[in-house]
């Protein structure tokens, strides 16, 4: 065996080491995002299981044109004001004032507090209300007291 067969298999030997070291760090790779993506997919289903948002009270203030909105978090997750949304008579408010047992101030909604949420600029009594908390779970309600 002379020198140029050595140093060929030389050469095949170190390029097929570089492809499994590429091949082995892709894959590893791979499946560790796969695992984090489960991790969180999982976080998220339990925080959907452990929220519950409840409107009590609907009001519509006929003098003001604005709808007062009660909505309870029965559930046990800690949600934020600002990833709340709420729908009134399936159109989007963007602009609704809120507060948590009277703080206007925080963005925290702990579980068995109250959210008062007063949407302005509603020419007509709303049909529906429909309040939609950061992770997806809603409650809506067609029940609404004109004051």
């Amino acid at each position: 065996m002379g020198f140029g067969v050595s140093g060929s298999t030389a050469v095949i030997f170190l390029g097929v080491l570089i492809a499994s070291g590429t091949l082995y760090t892709a894959a590893a790779g791979s499946a560790e995002q796969l695992s984090e993506a489960r991790d969180e997919n999982s976080e998220d289903l339990l925080d959907r299981r452990n929220t519950d948002v409840q409107i009590d009270r609907v009001r519509y203030h006929n003098d003001s044109d604005t709808v007062e909105i009660n909505v309870t978090n029965a559930g046990t997750t800690t949600l934020a004001v600002n990833g709340t949304s709420v729908l009134v008579d399936n159109e989007y408010e963007p602009s609704a004032s809120t507060a948590v047992e009277g703080d206007t101030e925080t963005d925290v909604w702990g579980g068995g507090r109250t959210l008062v949420i007063n949407v302005s600029d509603v020419t007509a009594e709303p049909d529906r209300v429909k309040v939609v908390a950061e992770n997806g779970v809603a409650d809506s309600n067609s029940t609404v007291e004109v004051i």
